[in-house]
């Protein structure tokens, strides 16, 4: 009986030893499936094929593995519409199989995906996707951020404006959604206690077909247009005020995407002088965002814009990630520990860490467009190292606050 019970201990023990090396085999030899979700068809596409090959750039250039696993990178095309977005994603987790979810480029995909994500406890990368509040009152437990929140450029850019261009007045003109409403609550907010003041708001139709009739209202007694635009409305805007003869009188500042590298290149004198804020620009005179740059011009023929740095920075994110576990991003729970615990040093854009809800600290560049070499481009001329999402605010206190909104921070000098 002694000896019956020693075989059925050793046999216990074998076949245990053969279902972990079973385990550790299948780790090994099965690929590291990565979702990508980016707008390829409609209005947003040409953003969403930046995200895909500043994606494809890194996973390239680590020969597509890591931790000896292959990569397989798995795209949907969202369309830039949060409900195709949140049926892809739901293809991409339960049908693909896929470890790690990253991509969407509206804040309301963000939202949308943020309760499955949670759900399904997949963990999920948002490169793009700016919405402040992704991170701040409403973050999803198993996202992490890598790339920005909206007001988050603005909070120095409001007091750098005030102290340093010495601007006093200033008149906004926004996208009436909630991407314009955080950017400008977070120069007003800023530039307001640095002793400045906005003294009119005009929100236009995301959809609207022709500015004119909202450049024509501004404000002329001032001393500078705040302006906050994406892709094709970045690109009128800057023709109608200059068709307007504004250009010359009143200077443009304003959020990043007015002089992206992914319409700047639409553009032409119409741009010059324009003075932005953004945790990135293509003009960065660093090694590293180089190299970026020479790759991105041999894949796609132009200078990278934000959206592709963001993307391929967040590939690299998922890569550092699966390298601290081992490969083995089955254990979602501790693979999702390491991808809140990456440090990267020598990203393109710089620095940079996230911070306990999600969100990156990173620097922020001021920018103003220039021609060198016959080419506008972003030239850096002030640098905000190690910026979060509240800046030199009290987060509990800021948290406490509302949301930026349409009507939050109220326009006091607003006639």
């Amino acid at each position: 009986m002694r000896t019956r019970a020693w075989v059925r201990v050793l046999l216990t023990v074998l076949v245990a030893g053969v279902i972990a090396g079973g385990a550790t085999n299948a780790i090994a030899d099965g690929t590291v499936r990565i979702g990508l979700l980016t707008p390829l068809t409609g209005p947003l596409s040409a953003m969403g094929k930046d995200m895909l090959a500043g994606t494809e750039i890194y996973l390239d250039e680590i020969g597509r593995q890591v931790a000896g696993r292959k990569i397989e990178l798995l795209v949907e095309d969202t369309e830039g519409n949060p409900t195709v977005a949140l049926v892809k994603a739901k293809k991409l987790v339960e049908q693909d199989k896929v470890h790690v979810l990253t991509g969407g480029i509206l804040a309301s995909t963000g939202y949308a995906l943020h309760p499955y994500v949670d759900a399904q406890k997949i963990p999920t990368i948002y490169p793009v996707m700016a919405s402040d509040d992704l991170t701040q009152r409403k973050p999803a437990q198993w996202v992490v951020r890598t790339g920005w929140a909206g007001s988050q450029p603005m909070h120095p850019f409001g007091e750098w404006v005030a102290k340093h261009l010495k601007y006093k007045r200033v008149a906004v003109i926004a996208m009436d959604y909630a991407f314009g409403w955080e950017t400008v609550g977070g120069f007003q907010r800023s530039f307001e206690e640095a002793g400045g003041q906005v003294v009119q708001k005009i929100w236009t139709p995301v959809n609207v077909a022709d500015l004119t009739p909202f450049v024509a209202v501004m404000k002329k007694d001032v001393d500078a247009v705040f302006a906050l635009f994406i892709g094709q409305q970045a690109i009128q805007f800057h023709k109608v005020y200059q068709a307007a003869g504004l250009k010359d009188k009143l200077p443009v500042i304003g959020g990043g995407t007015m002089t992206d590298e992914s319409v700047l290149s639409s553009m032409g004198d119409e741009a010059l002088g324009i003075t932005t804020a953004l945790h990135y620009s293509a003009a960065l005179n660093t090694p590293q965002n180089a190299k970026f740059v020479k790759a991105f011009e041999a894949k796609a023929g132009k200078w990278p814009s934000y959206y592709a740095e963001t993307c391929y920075t967040g590939a690299r994110w998922i890569v550092e990630g699966a390298k601290a576990v081992g490969g083995n991003v089955e254990d979602r729970p501790k693979f999702l520990a390491a991808l809140k615990s990456v440090d990267i040093k020598d990203a393109p854009r710089g620095p940079m860490v996230v911070d306990k809800l999600g969100n990156p600290v990173q620097n922020i560049y001021v920018r103003k467009v220039e021609r060198v070499n016959g080419r506008l481009q972003n030239s850096v001329i002030h640098t905000f190292t190690g910026v979060s999402q509240f800046w030199k605010f009290n987060p509990d206190e800021y948290l406490k606050l509302p949301l930026y909104s349409r009507d939050y921070p109220r326009c006091e000098k607003c006639s």
